[in-house]
């Protein structure tokens, strides 16, 4: 990992340990972490990590913001620092100077669609938005009679109906009617939704293995507290199997995960190489966070479903993670359309050289 990795991933580390202490959220009924928080990552020029510096931003790499992702997914932020990341990656794709303040990307879904009318104003419903109702700006990929377009909008424009995913975060629905954007401008030549929905599934897939490496921490630590017939639950073998597993699905997310990351970092476009990385990445990090989190609640017992245990902040919102930009079906389905209209010879160098 590089320097500038380090420095990003050190400061939003002190950051989540000082104001995002897991234990400390789940006690707060007011949710009064969330505003320090927030303020301490804005401060810190962490939400706009991917916008360079003359659109509003901070300039970091991708490898940066993918590193911080990562680590975002280890404290199981429930704030929208993924989301504000992501709208200033994809307005600075068409250069448009990110705001200020919480932002989400529209659409969440490759099944949903906004579209450009012929007076310039954007229509359409999105479902399983992440974080819309809290947004004060929506970053929108719309299409129109001239191509793709990114806009950037006033949230307040739009209709949003409250919803909450598994892990209890906002996934809204969103409908915009007519709504003028404050800016609009032509999308990068062979930038579309698919390429959207791959950015997006990417920085799940951080977030998943961010999270279940938690996971892993805190059965570990406590199948060493935990006494049973007189020893550590640590020392049954079918504890030690379990946590073998656990540690198998993390370790395989992250390898998954991170293999995604570099390959969009390193690409010149989203080609389909980045294309069977980020895919594969979201299908077997949704699938690890199925099995890992019934592994860390099986080494808990009854006590990992009680609303005051903390295990719940991380194995929810990974299940959760797995919807979003489409899911481990949908892109399971396009990978074998893929393979189907290309041929698995063709495609195969594409494998070997990673």
């Amino acid at each position: 990992m590089a320097e500038s990795d380090n420095i990003v991933v050190e400061t939003a580390e002190k950051i989540f340990a000082d104001l995002a202490d897991p234990q400390t959220i789940n006690n707060d009924k007011k949710n009064s972490w969330q505003a320090p928080l927030w303020l301490a990552l804005t401060e810190a020029g962490l939400p706009l990590s991917w916008v360079p510096d003359d659109l509003g931003g901070s300039g970091a790499s991708l490898a940066d913001g993918f590193a911080l992702l990562n680590a975002a997914g280890r404290f199981a932020v429930a704030v929208p620092l993924a989301e504000t990341m992501l709208a200033g990656w994809l307005l600075a794709q068409a250069k448009i100077a990110s705001p200020e303040g919480e932002m989400t990307v529209l659409p969440a879904s490759p099944k949903d669609r906004i579209t450009l009318d012929a007076d310039g104003a954007l229509s359409g419903r999105c479902r399983g938005v992440p974080f819309a109702k809290g947004a004060k700006h929506l970053a929108v990929l719309a299409h129109g009679k001239d191509g793709v377009t990114v806009a950037l909008v006033d949230a307040s424009k739009g209709r949003i109906e409250s919803g909450l995913n598994v892990g209890y975060d906002h996934s809204d629905t969103v409908t915009l009617d007519k709504v003028q954007p404050v800016t609009i401008k032509a999308a990068p030549k062979g930038f579309d939704q698919t390429t959207l929905m791959l950015m997006g599934g990417v920085a799940r897939s951080l977030q998943i293995a961010g999270a279940l490496e938690s996971l892993l921490d805190i059965s570990v630590r406590y199948s060493n507290e935990r006494v049973a017939f007189e020893k550590k639950i640590s020392k049954f073998q079918a504890v030690q199997h379990n946590l073998a597993r656990l540690a198998g699905e993390s370790a395989a997310a992250l390898a998954a995960a991170t293999s995604a990351a570099d390959a969009i970092a390193n690409a010149k476009s989203f080609d389909d190489e980045v294309y069977l990385e980020a895919a594969s990445a979201k299908i077997r990090c949704a699938e690890a966070a199925e099995k890992g989190g019934a592994i860390a609640h099986q080494v808990h017992g009854a006590i990992g479903f009680t609303s005051e245990h903390i295990l719940h902040r991380y194995s929810l919102r990974a299940l959760a993670w797995r919807d979003d930009f489409g899911s481990e079906s949908h892109w399971a389905v396009e990978l074998g359309k893929l393979v189907a209209n290309r041929g698995a010879d063709e495609l195969w160098p594409l494998v070997a050289s990673r």
